[in-house]
């Protein structure tokens, strides 16, 4: 069985199980190791960092703990599924998963969650990771992004299908 622990900033009012997204904001989560940059395969990751992404600005929302983790061997181990399972339901609420690496089971059952997975062939630093979100959102988002961002309530991206 895989336990998932939600850290976040604390406040006065009441928090949900995941923090209130910011208007017109991205959810991006980070798989890490240790919650400096993006470092880690999906099933692998001991964290996850999240942020809301703005063209502006991004805020760190929380961190989601992981407690069983794949030990990146490529053999299949039992529970697996639960595991995979149990990492997808603490990310729903998110739009983009940065990792270095993913196995397609776990890629298909994130798609299905409205959760895209990015792959990055390398570490970096959340910093790089984050300014790189902006700057796509800034210039020319692709077209599966820009449908997010529509359904997200930002009004520079809402589709029109007018000629």
């Amino acid at each position: 069985m895989t336990s998932i622990r939600s850290l976040s900033l604390a406040s006065d009012e009441a928090q949900v199980l995941m923090p209130q997204r910011q208007a017109g904001a991205l959810r991006v989560a980070i798989a890490t190791q240790d919650m400096k940059g993006l470092n880690a395969h999906f099933g692998a990751a001991k964290c996850f960092a999240v942020f809301d992404v703005t063209c502006d600005a991004w805020t760190f929302m929380e961190a989601l703990a992981v407690d069983n983790v794949s030990d990146e061997s490529g053999n299949h181990q039992t529970g697996g599924d639960a595991r995979i399972a149990a990492k997808v339901e603490a990310l729903k609420g998110c739009h983009l998963l940065f990792c270095l690496a993913i196995g397609g089971p776990s890629a298909a059952r994130l798609v299905s969650a409205k959760i895209h997975p990015v792959k990055v062939p390398h570490p970096q630093f959340f910093e790089d990771v984050l300014s790189r979100t902006q700057t796509m959102l800034r210039t020319a988002p692709p077209p599966w992004l820009r449908k997010v961002l529509a359904e997200v309530g930002d009004p520079a991206q809402r589709l029109s299908f007018d000629v």
